[in-house]
């Protein structure tokens, strides 16, 4: 809405941009700051600047202001060009001229106060009378458009807002005068500091910097800017660092450079300049100097001022990003002031400036040698836009008058030549104008203020040029267009400007010294609970609630139990072998169950069963560990292939092998079975010898007898060969270390048995092979399943994919470095 205001409604009051000159160019008078006309306006122009030194001053009059100021010369004819093309339109005022008279104000509340007091005499007198009643007075201007300052507006604000004149300022931006109580006649065309300062901190929270120094004029405009700036900032969760003053009237050279001290000590990146422009000069030609660096946030009094921006050297600063009033160039403006100029230099009469004639009569003696070469003054950007501020004020007061007058197109209802019009009255319609320009409507707020905002500016450097370039706008909210930004940094990135980083989640800010922005970052501990960052302490979890460290919410706690699936899906399961590894105990208990038919008294059954079942339980544990070192094989020696290959080894591969290896040895305890005696038949065949003596079961033929043991032996030491020389996986469970152990120990026990088991007598015999299955059974179970055990009860956070990634997923280790 603001964007299209600024499109539309600025477009309609500057006019279409004529090819041809205007008709009424031929009535341009040479008279550049007085005009005729049935009613009169005051202008205050800063048309020339202070020549002398204040502190010598010792009469009213020791002030000289002998140096003609471009700027405010530029703008007291703007008012003239303006008042001239509503004079040339018949149907604004009909039959009624307006008339000025344009005095200096030199910058100078000594100097503006002599204009202002002529502005306020009698109509058509030059005195100024003292009454008891104002209401009938009738002044010699209806208002006054004017100053460009805020240092002169306190000076003379609350003098003419006692004749409730309208004071209309294109320039005078310090949010004071909103107050109505104290300068009730005071309007103005630009915004008030206040939604300036508004636009600076959300400049600020786009980019996050919140560690910043403010920098102002000691002037009226500097320091209320800067004390809203620091108000409003602190609002908003944003740090002054630093905040300082540019002294204006006098030798500012030692106090900028204390400022630049205490700004670099603060270690801000961005810094807020909201000052006047000759401050702002001598600030930035320090900073040149000390070839300085920060993004420089420019108030709307020096963000487009040239006595800035063409310093020497001004291009090594950094990034300065701007604020500039909404505004558009007047197409006939140029071309006004040409015309005017040739006309002034086609009637020169060359002679010396009358020194002796009164500033009021002639503030700019210098400006009758004006001629064509002067023409680029206009052409200046910031002449532009305030040139439009000008404007606005003067069409606004035409507009009034028309409301005032009761005008038609045609004619006026009151004719100021006969009828009485007071500044109170055109005040009045001034605060309820609505000029329509091209279908939108521009009006005064109940303040005073105009209904519209900023463009908001960057400096681009070319050279020793500097280019004003639009990046976005502001009216009551910031539009950035953070794409054509050019930061002049190092890497070209947005620069940083924070005290410390923003703290994580579950994190609570304990603040460090005098600001907010300043902290360090404190974990909440357990039990504790963080849900607002801007919170300043971690709140304690409600009864029957807890929470983890840096937790931003308390949960009801969960009971978990064993049952029988839990565990059996983590990787350490996985990887161990899954549902085989329950096959694999199941085998290892009904091993050391089949050892209860060595007691008792043997039969025929129990004989039958006795060996085949001690030797083929621990075959199908035995086999399942095969299967898993056959895929560690497929891992370490075939790197390339076994994450292909993994998966199948896994499911029927393994299948096929477990099948495969209690096949076999079902057939040798089968032949065993076969081949051996029964125990009726084993007794008879004894040779009596003995009145009491121990009955074992025949262990007959031996050779069967061996190869069931020796089946079980070569399984497990085949597992050992593949798994010993296996590389450990860095950082993840090593498998192939429980695999070696657990094959050597089975192994390892069954030689040793051996030897001794032909050494002894029947019964020892039985005694020493019930002994060993059970601690080789036992020691499969220790030495396989305890390290998993152990990692699953006292490290279950290891009981993670990337700890056991090598086995699941076929990812071969990194073999260790060569020292």
């Amino acid at each position: 809405m603001a964007k299209e205001w600024t499109l539309l409604v600025l477009c309609g009051i500057l006019g279409t941009g004529f090819s041809e000159k205007p008709s009424w160019f031929g009535n341009i008078s040479t008279s550049l700051f007085k005009s005729p006309g049935d009613i009169l306006i005051g202008g205050l122009f800063p048309i020339n600047e202070l020549t002398s030194e204040l502190s010598k001053r010792v009469k009213p009059d020791d002030l000289e202001c002998n140096s003609i100021s471009t700027y405010g010369l530029s703008l007291a004819l703007a008012m003239k060009f303006c008042l001239d093309e509503i004079n040339s339109k018949p149907n604004l005022l009909p039959g009624i001229t307006l008339g000025f008279e344009s005095y200096d104000t030199c910058m100078q509340p000594a100097v503006v106060m002599r204009p202002v007091l002529q502005l306020l005499t009698r109509e058509s007198t030059e005195e100024l009378d003292v009454a008891c009643n104002y209401t009938d007075y009738k002044p010699r201007v209806i208002a006054i458009i004017g100053p460009n300052s805020s240092e002169l507006v306190p000076v003379i604000g609350k003098l003419i807002g006692f004749f409730l004149m309208p004071l209309i300022s294109y320039g005078a931006t310090s949010d004071m005068f909103s107050d109505k109580e104290t300068f009730p006649s005071f309007m103005r065309t630009v915004p008030s500091d206040r939604w300036q300062v508004v636009a600076m901190v959300q400049l600020l929270k786009v980019f996050g910097w919140n560690w910043v120094s403010v920098v102002g004029s000691d002037d009226e405009y500097g320091q209320k800017g800067q004390q809203q700036f620091s108000s409003m900032a602190n609002e908003e969760s944003i740090c002054v660092a630093y905040q300082g003053l540019i002294p204006v009237y006098s030798d500012s050279e030692q106090a900028v450079n204390e400022i630049l001290n205490h700004i670099v000590d603060a270690k801000v990146g961005v810094v807020v300049v909201f000052s006047t422009p000759k401050p702002a000069r001598e600030f930035f030609i320090q900073v040149i100097k000390r070839n300085m660096t920060a993004v420089w946030v420019a108030s709307t009094a020096w963000a487009l001022n040239d006595i800035v921006s063409t310093l020497p050297g001004i291009s090594s600063i950094g990034t300065v990003l701007g604020f500039a009033d909404i505004t558009r160039p007047l197409d006939l403006f140029t071309s006004y002031i040409r015309e005017l100029f040739t006309k002034m230099e086609e009637t020169q009469i060359p002679q010396e400036p009358d020194t002796e004639i009164s500033p009021l009569d002639n503030p700019c003696p210098r400006c009758s040698y004006l001629s064509q070469a002067n023409v680029s003054m206009v052409e200046m950007s910031v002449v532009q836009r305030s040139a439009f501020s000008v404007y606005t004020a003067v069409y606004c007061v035409a507009y009034a008058l028309h409301d005032l007058l009761g005008c038609n197109a045609t004619q006026c209802a009151l004719n100021p030549r006969t009828d009485n019009v007071y500044p109170w009255q055109l005040l009045r319609s001034l605060q309820n104008v609505s000029v329509d320009f091209e279908g939108v409507k521009f009006m005064f707020d109940k303040e005073g203020n105009p209904n519209f905002g900023y463009d908001v500016m960057q400096w681009n450097f070319n050279d020793s040029t500097v280019h004003f370039d639009i990046i976005g706008y502001h009216y009551q909210n910031l539009t950035i267009n953070k794409n054509n930004i050019k930061w002049h940094t190092i890497n070209g990135k947005v620069p940083m400007s924070t005290c410390s980083s923003d703290c994580g989640i579950g994190q609570v800010r304990r603040v460090k010294g005098f600001h907010s922005c300043c902290f360090d970052c404190i974990d909440c501990k357990e039990g504790t609970f963080l849900n607002n960052s801007d919170d300043i302490q971690c709140k304690s979890c409600p009864a029957g609630q807890w929470s983890t460290l840096r937790s931003t919410s308390c949960v009801y706690p969960i009971y978990t139990f064993l049952d029988w699936s839990n565990y059996e899906g983590t990787p350490l399961v996985k990887t161990a072998g899954g549902p085989l590894s329950g096959l694999m105990l199941l085998s290892l208990a009904g091993a050391c169950i089949s050892l209860v038919l060595f007691l008792g008294q043997p039969g025929d059954i129990v004989c039958r069963l006795q060996q085949p079942l001690s030797a083929f339980f621990p075959t199908v544990a035995l086999s399942v560990i095969l299967t898993i070192s056959l895929q560690i094989v497929c891992i370490t020696e075939f790197p390339e292939k076994s994450s292909d290959h993994l998966e199948n080894m896994r499911g029927r591969g393994s299948l096929f092998v477990i099948l495969g290896c209690c096949g076999v040895q079902a057939g040798l305890c089968g032949w065993y079975a076969q081949e051996a005696p029964s125990l009726t038949q084993y007794v008879a065949s004894l040779e009596v010898t003995y009145v009491k003596t121990f009955l074992r079961c025949p262990v007959e033929p031996m050779l069967n007898f061996g190869l069931m043991l020796g089946f079980n032996v070569v399984l497990a030491l085949v597992s050992f060969m593949a798994t010993f020389m296996a590389l450990k996986p860095p950082g993840q469970y090593n498998l192939a270390r429980d695999i070696t152990i657990s094959t050597l120990s089975y192994c390892v026990m069954w030689v040793m048995f051996i030897p001794i088991y032909t050494s002894l007598n029947d019964k020892d015999k039985s005694i020493a092979q019930v002994g060993v299955s059970l601690l080789s059974n036992i020691g499969l179970v220790v030495t396989y399943f305890l390290p998993k055990c152990h990692l699953l009860v006292k490290h279950p956070e290891l009981n993670t994919d990337d700890h056991f990634r090598t086995f699941l997923e076929g990812v071969p280790p990194t073999p260790p470095e060569e020292s």
